[in-house]
């Protein structure tokens, strides 16, 4: 596993869709990177969104995580710039679509991720943070994530039912912190989509944190359409319309990440 030292390795996982995982991973990662923090964004999601919200066109994508799991494909091939200072990125494309099928046979299935990042030239570009977008479902791909990352930052829209999906969620963490990854941690639950106009959003939020306590992050990311918009036009949301209050949530994440990371570094915790 990384050293808090060197990398903070992040998945940004839940398995259900449209909960603001990709938005959350590509804002996070530009926010991460605007305060002057190293961050490589790896996108594990066969759909390509979160490289696309970068601005890396399919067709200069001719190497991706498939190359990174599976081939020898060193990292200076991989990585690519996304034109935004202390932002990189490993692209996805659809041929992680099958990657499932193939760890089924594969020995390590589940440390292939780890290994890549532990033994490639990925080390020796010493990022500050890497960010892995993780597909939403809890597959093999998923559990690569989690197997290589220190902690799982868990995006959870406002909505009915929001608390229920989580439980999967959190007893995979629990397995795998018991098994492949013990210092796996839940880095905490970010609540997207925020209405504090929505009674409903409001009683998501108190049910959360009466559930949850801690585990839910301070920040949490509006309903807002520049948010929406910026992926169309390829950069995040703090390029895109950089006052927005998307832009200005992500910040502020961006910020309490950092600081519970500087606090964990300054009392000497190990998680």
């Amino acid at each position: 596993m990384s050293d808090y030292s060197i990398t903070r390795t992040i998945a940004i996982a839940n398995q259900k869709g449209g909960v603001g995982k990709t938005t959350t991973a590509i804002n996070l990662a530009a926010a991460l990177a605007e305060r002057g923090q190293k961050t490589l964004l790896i996108d594990l999601d066969p759909q390509g969104n979160a490289s696309t919200g970068l601005g890396i066109e399919v067709s200069t994508r001719r190497h991706t995580t498939y190359d990174l799991l599976f081939s020898v494909t060193p990292a200076s091939d991989i990585v690519m710039d996304t034109g935004i200072e202390n932002l990189s990125v490993i692209p996805s494309t659809t041929d992680l679509s099958s990657a499932d099928i193939e760890l089924m046979s594969r020995a390590r299935r589940s440390y292939l991720l780890h290994d890549a990042l532990r033994h490639s030239d990925i080390r020796d570009r010493k990022f500050d943070y890497i960010l892995i977008d993780c597909p939403p479902s809890l597959n093999l791909l998923t559990i690569n994530a989690m197997v290589a990352a220190q902690s799982v930052l868990v995006p959870l829209q406002a909505e009915f039912f929001a608390l229920e999906g989580l439980s999967q969620l959190m007893l995979s963490v629990r397995q795998l912190r018991e098994t492949a990854n013990t210092g796996l941690r839940i880095e905490g639950i970010l609540l997207t989509m925020f209405d504090k106009r929505n009674n409903l959003a409001q009683q998501v939020e108190d049910d959360a944190r009466a559930t949850l306590g801690d585990l839910v992050l301070k920040t949490m990311i509006p309903r807002n359409v520049r948010l929406s918009e910026a992926p169309s036009y390829a950069v995040p949301v703090l390029r895109y319309d950089t006052l927005s209050k998307g832009a200005v949530a992500y910040r502020d994440l961006a910020q309490e990440l950092l600081r519970k990371h500087d606090k964990i570094v300054s009392e000497g915790v190990v998680l």
